[in-house]
C-alpha cells in the first residue's frame, strides 16, 4: 500500500526528493522477504508502482530490478487467477518497465507468455482503456525484442473486435496510442487480418471527431502510423486521407511544441506520405518547419538525416509542381545547413550515406560519403529493356546505371540523356499505381533537375502488348527529339 501511493503522489506531481528516494529503495528491499505471500492484486499493484516510478523519473536502481525480478516469477505462478483490469496493468507495467531498459529476462518472457491466455479468456470483461493498455503493450513488448510468436498475435487479433465495440469511448490519448500500437505491430511482422482492418477502419472517423482535442505527441504518433500503414500496403483509405487532411493543418496551432524528436519524425511522415499531401499543406509544413529552424542545432545525428531526407521530399514535390515562391530559397538554405552539419559528423548508417548523397545531388555538391547501393533486374525491367532493344537495335541501353551518385535508374538512354523507371508497386502507396511515395517523388525530381527526361513507366502498363508499343513509340519520338535537338 506505501509503495503504490507512493507511485501515485508521483505520478500526481509529488517531487522525488532524496528522503523519498532512500524510503522507495528501502520497501522495495522488502518485497522479496513478502513474495508468498503476496496475492494478484498486490502483485499487480507492485508492479504497477515499479513501472510508474521509472516512468517519472525514479532511478532503475539494484533494489528495484531485483524486486520486479522477484515479482514476475509471482506472476507465472498466479496468472489463472488475475482479473481483467489487473493484467491490463500488469502487461502496460512490463511494457513500461523494458522501455527502460529493465533487462529482458527469461522471467520476464514467460510472465508475458502466462498472461496471454488470461488476456483471451476475459476479452469481453476489458473496457476501453484496457483494450488500449494492452494492444499499446504488446506493441510496445515487441518493440523491445518481445518475439512475436503466433500466440502473441492471435492475442492481438482477439482485442480487435473490442476496438472497434468502444471506437466511440476512446479519448485522443485512446485513439493516438492504438494507431501506434497496430502500425508498429504491422511494422514488426504482425498479419493483417480483417480484424486489424476493420479496426483500423473503425479508429480512423474518430480521429475527424476529436481533431481539436489532440495534443503535440498525439499528432506525431498518428502521423507516424499513418505513414507506417501505408508505407507497409495498408490503409490507404478515403478515411485515411481524410484523417490527413485533418492533422497536418493542426501543426501550425501547436507550435513550439515538438522537440528534436518530434520535428524529425513529423518530417519523415510527412515526406514518407509522397503524392498523398498536396502542394499547398506541403507549404504549410515547410512554413512550419522553417519557423522550428532554430532547433536543429539540438538535434541528434540521426534526426538530423532523418529531417534532411524528409526536407528533400518537400523540396522535390514543390519543384515537381513548378512552384516558385519565396520559401523555397528559405528551404534550400535550411537543407544546405543539415547537410553541413551531417557532413562534419561520423557517418557509417547506410540510410545516412544514402541522404547525404540526396542531398549532395540536390545542392550540387560533391557527396563526402559513398552509399552502397543493391542493383536489381526485375522480370518486368529485362523483358520491357529486351522489347525496346528489338524494336530500336541501334539504340543504345544501360542498365542499372548510377548517376550522379543517385541510386541506380532501371534504363539509361546515354546518347538521349533519357532515364527510364519501371515503377513496380513499393513505388505506390497503398500498391496503388497512382499515389507515389516520397522515396520515388525525391528519385524522379533529383533526376529532373540533374537534366535528364524521365519517363516513369508503372509495371502494371506493361502486361498488354498495345501498352508496350505505345511505350517503345513514345521513346522512339523521345530519341528523335533529341537527335533533332
Amino acid at each position: 500500500n506505501l509503495l503504490w501511493a507512493m507511485a501515485k503522489l508521483v505520478e500526481k506531481g509529488q517531487e522525488l526528493t532524496p528522503g523519498l528516494n532512500k524510503t522507495l529503495v528501502a520497501l522495495w528491499l522488502r518485497v522479496e522477504t513478502c513474495e508468498t505471500s503476496l496475492n494478484p492484486q498486490e502483485v499487480t499493484n507492485l508492479l504497477w508502482a515499479g513501472a510508474k516510478l521509472v516512468d517519472n523519473g525514479f532511478e532503475l536502481t539494484t533494489e528495484l530490478k531485483r524486486a520486479m525480478a522477484t515479482l514476475l516469477a509471482r506472476v507465472h505462478g498466479l496468472n489463472a487467477h488475475f482479473k481483467p483490469q489487473e493484467v491490463s496493468n500488469l502487461l502496460w507495467a512490463m511494457a513500461k518497465l523494458v522501455s527502460h531498459d529493465l533487462e529482458r529476462t527469461a522471467v520476464l518472457n514467460e510472465s508475458v507468455a502466462a498472461l496471454l491466455p488470461r488476456v483471451k479468456a476475459l476479452k469481453t470483461h476489458f473496457n476501453a482503456q484496457e483494450v488500449t493498455n494492452l494492444v499499446w503493450a504488446m506493441a510496445k513488448l515487441v518493440d523491445r525484442a518481445q518475439e512475436l510468436t503466433p500466440q502473441l498475435q492471435q492475442t492481438v487479433v482477439t482485442l480487435m473486435p473490442f476496438v472497434s465495440l468502444f471506437k466511440d469511448q476512446f479519448t485522443p490519448q485512446h485513439v493516438a496510442n492504438l494507431m501506434w500500437a497496430m502500425a508498429k505491430l504491422v511494422d514488426d511482422g504482425q498479419l493483417v487480418t480483417q480484424e486489424l482492418q476493420e479496426a483500423l477502419a473503425a479508429l480512423l472517423p474518430r480521429v475527424n471527431v476529436l481533431k481539436e482535442q489532440f495534443i503535440a505527441l498525439n499528432i506525431l504518433n498518428l502521423l507516424w502510423a499513418m505513414a507506417k500503414l501505408v508505407g507497409s500496403n495498408h490503409g490507404l483509405n478515403l478515411e485515411l486521407q481524410e484523417a490527413l487532411a485533418v492533422l497536418l493543418p493542426c501543426k501550425r496551432v501547436l507550435k513550439g511544441q515538438f522537440n528534436a524528436r518530434g520535428i524529425a519524425n513529423l518530417l519523415w511522415a510527412v515526406g514518407s506520405f509522397g503524392d498523398l499531401v498536396s502542394p499547398l499543406t506541403t507549404h504549410v509544413v515547410v512554413e512550419f518547419m522553417l519557423s522550428e529552424s532554430d532547433n536543429y542545432l539540438l538535434f541528434t545525428q540521426q534526426e538530423l538525416s532523418i529531417s534532411l531526407w524528409g526536407l528533400l521530399v518537400c523540396r522535390a514535390k514543390l519543384y515537381l509542381d513548378n512552384n516558385t515562391s519565396d520559401t523555397n530559397d528559405s528551404l534550400e538554405c535550411l537543407i544546405h545547413k543539415l547537410f553541413t552539419y551531417l557532413e562534419h559528423g561520423s557517418i557509417d548508417d547506410e540510410q545516412e550515406k544514402s541522404t547525404m548523397a540526396l542531398a549532395a545531388g540536390w545542392l550540387g555538391r560533391k557527396c563526402p560519403v559513398a552509399p552502397h547501393y543493391v542493383t536489381v533486374n526485375s522480370m518486368a525491367q529485362s523483358m520491357f529493356c529486351a522489347q525496346l532493344q528489338s524494336a530500336l537495335p541501334s539504340l543504345m541501353i544501360e542498365q542499372e546505371k548510377s548517376l550522379h551518385s543517385l541510386p541506380p535508374v532501371d534504363l539509361f538512354l546515354p546518347g538521349h540523356n533519357i532515364v527510364i523507371e519501371i515503377q513496380g508497386p513499393t513505388h505506390y502507396l497503398g500498391h496503388d499505381f497512382q499515389t507515389r511515395n516520397g522515396a520515388t517523388l525525391l528519385k524522379i525530381a533529383l533526376l529532373q533537375k540533374a537534366g535528364y527526361d524521365v519517363l516513369e513507366i508503372p509495371v502494371n502498363h506493361l502486361q498488354h502488348r498495345d501498352s508496350v508499343k505505345t511505350y517503345i513509340d513514345q521513346i522512339q519520338r523521345k530519341t528523335e527529339h533529341h537527335c533533332a535537338d
